[in-house]
C-alpha cells in the first residue's frame, strides 16, 4: 500500500460519512417537539412584537383623538348650547366600542383611528374647511398692475396707427411717457384700497411694479423700431 492510499484511508475513517435521518423512536420524537416548540415560539415572539407596536400606536392615537374631541366638545356647548348630558355615550354606544376593540390592539387602534376621521368629518362640518393660501404680495400685485400695463400697451398702438405715416405726433409721445406713470399711480392706490385697511401695511412691490408699468414702453419702441428697420 503506497503513501497516497494509505493517507485517503486515514481521511475516509476521520471523516465519517453523512448520517442518515434517524429512525423512528424518542430521539426522533424529541426532534420534532423540539423543532415544533421553536416554531411556536418565533411565531409568539413576532406576535408579541407586533401586538406591542399597535399598542404604542394605539396610546398615540388616543391622544391624538382626546386632543381632538376636547375643543369640539366645548365648542359644541359654549356656540350651539348643546348640553353635556348629550354629548355623553350611551351603554349602546359604549358596549358597541368594546366589541369593536375586542380583538387586541390591532382592532383598538383601527377603532381609534376610524374616531379621528370622523373628528375631522365632524371639523370640517362645524368649522368648514381651512382658509385658503393667501396670494404671495407679488403675485398679488401683478394681478393688479399686470391691466393697467396692458391697457398702457393698448393706447399706444391705437396712437400709433392712427398717427399719420412716417411720423409720431407730440400728443403720442407725451402719452408713451406719462401713461406708465399714471398706470403705477393707480395701481399702487387701487393696492392701498383693495388690500389695505387702518393701521394695515400693505407691500405694494414697487419695483415690481414699475417694471410692469414700463414694459409697454418697451415693447412699443421696439414695434416701431422693426417697422422701421423693415420697410
Amino acid at each position: 500500500m503506497t503513501d497516497q492510499q494509505e493517507h485517503q484511508q486515514e481521511q475516509e475513517t476521520a471523516i465519517p460519512a453523512q448520517a442518515t435521518p434517524p429512525a423512528p423512536g424518542p430521539w426522533a420524537d424529541y426532534l420534532t417537539a423540539a423543532q415544533r416548540l421553536d416554531a411556536i415560539r418565533r411565531a409568539a415572539s413576532a406576535a408579541a412584537g407586533e401586538q406591542q407596536a399597535a399598542a404604542t400606536a394605539a396610546r398615540q392615537e388616543l391622544s391624538a383623538v382626546r386632543a381632538r374631541l376636547a375643543p369640539q366638545q366645548a365648542r359644541l356647548v359654549r356656540d350651539f348650547g348643546v348640553p353635556e348630558m348629550e354629548l355623553a355615550p350611551r351603554p349602546a354606544e359604549v358596549e358597541s366600542a368594546a366589541l369593536a376593540m375586542s380583538g387586541g390592539p390591532a382592532a383598538v387602534l383601527a377603532a381609534l383611528q376610524q374616531a379621528r376621521r370622523t373628528a375631522d368629518a365632524a371639523d370640517n362640518t362645524i368649522i368648514g374647511p381651512g382658509p385658503a393660501r393667501p396670494l404671495r404680495p407679488w403675485a398679488r400685485n401683478l394681478l393688479v398692475y399686470g391691466p393697467f400695463a396692458a391697457a398702457v400697451l393698448l393706447v399706444q398702438i391705437v396712437l400709433y396707427l392712427v398717427a399719420p405715416q412716417g411720423s409720431v405726433p407730440t400728443y403720442a409721445l407725451l402719452c408713451g411717457l406719462s401713461m406708465p406713470v399714471l398706470a403705477f399711480g393707480l395701481g399702487w392706490a387701487t393696492i392701498g384700497f383693495v388690500f389695505g385697511g387702518p393701521g394695515v401695511k400693505v407691500d405694494r412691490t414697487p419695483i415690481l411694479g414699475a417694471i410692469v408699468c414700463l414694459t409697454p414702453v418697451l415693447l412699443t419702441c421696439m414695434g416701431v423700431g422693426l417697422l422701421a428697420f423693415f420697410r
